[in-house]
């Protein structure tokens, strides 16, 4: 397992209770009160540590290498049952985006998201996660066809940013994006979006317009990423930390700013350490959420979507 900075306690605790394991097994000594005691400390350090994240810190546990993907996410959730489509029927298949059906508990959904790679050869096969316009036209093709059979759709993001590469803006990267924003406010099914890491820029926004837009707990939303802020504000990648803060981009101040409309606690630890934990209490608020969506009429869902994304930066002066 991999550990950031500010989890080094965690990690020497960790490898203490596997010293003591190793002892009892090869001395036959009973170590099963000691373990106890460093497994009550380590549970105590980890609450300390995760109820007082900084906003940079955060923003490290989104990146966390060990952190699920949403191929991961896609498997549990559907117990094995998804079928991944491709193509966006004009230049190529995106790897950086993933689509397909899949059932949850019953209900058949279209699933999309972003894939990072768990391998530096995936990563790149998957381009980081950074899509090019084909990737969010082959989004907007699966949406479509989810809308034809009268299928929810669940939205993966995770993603550092659209890629901004010079054949991607040829290619026409702000109009595919455009386009998404465009026609995801005008769907007639249930659209669920869950930022499950990195929500950077537009990139995320490519495939984040839902009547349900969720946030776990250690993910950001931002236009920005706090080390390109820093960059443009202080000439320095340096004040990341202090951009991070600015910025304004966890998950509880874009509740706060009314930009989500909810954050999915993650277990005390982070998805990284428990992630069939997280796979869990995902599919549970999936299934909640849709069981509300599906009750609405299909004209007043779309209504009530474009309404809740017309109002956000309103103000009223009296």
């Amino acid at each position: 397992m991999n550990f950031l900075e500010f989890e080094k306690p965690i990690a020497d605790l960790l490898d203490q209770i596997e010293k003591q394991k190793l002892i009892g097994e090869k001395s036959k000594v009973d170590v099963s009160v000691a373990v106890r005691q460093l497994e009550l400390r380590l549970e105590e350090t980890r609450k300390k540590i995760y109820s007082n994240l900084s906003p940079w810190q955060r923003v490290q546990l989104s990146r966390h290498p060990d952190r699920p993907y949403t191929l991961s996410y896609i498997e549990a959730l559907t117990e094995k049952n998804f079928v991944e489509l491709f193509g966006d029927r004009t230049v190529k298949d995106d790897k950086a985006i993933i689509g397909g059906f899949g059932s949850i508990s019953g209900q058949t959904v279209m699933l999309i998201g972003q894939q990072k790679g768990t391998s530096t050869k995936q990563r790149q096969f998957r381009n980081f996660g950074m899509a090019n316009p084909e990737g969010y036209r082959k989004a907007l093709r699966l949406m479509k066809l989810a809308e034809k059979f009268d299928k929810p759709v669940v939205t993966l993001i995770d993603t550092p940013g659209a890629f901004p590469g010079l054949e991607a803006e040829e290619r026409g990267q702000g109009e595919a994006i455009a386009r998404n924003l465009f026609e995801m406010a005008k769907l007639k099914v249930p659209v669920i979006c869950i930022i499950i890491g990195e929500g950077a820029s537009g990139g995320a926004l490519g495939i984040g317009i839902g009547d349900k837009v969720l946030m776990l707990e250690n993910t950001w939303y931002s236009v920005i990423s706090p080390e390109s802020c820093s960059s443009i504000l202080w000439r320095s990648w340096d004040f990341k930390e202090k951009a991070a803060e600015v910025l304004k981009l966890t998950a509880e101040d874009m509740l706060s700013q009314k930009l989500i409309d909810g954050i999915i606690r993650e277990p005390i630890g982070g998805a990284h350490t428990f992630p069939e934990e997280m796979y869990k209490i995902v599919k549970k608020e999936i299934k909640n959420h849709l069981n509300q969506l599906l009750k609405i009429d299909r004209k007043q869902l779309v209504i009530n979507r474009i309404n809740k994304f017309s109002s956000m930066g309103v103000v009223v002066e009296g």
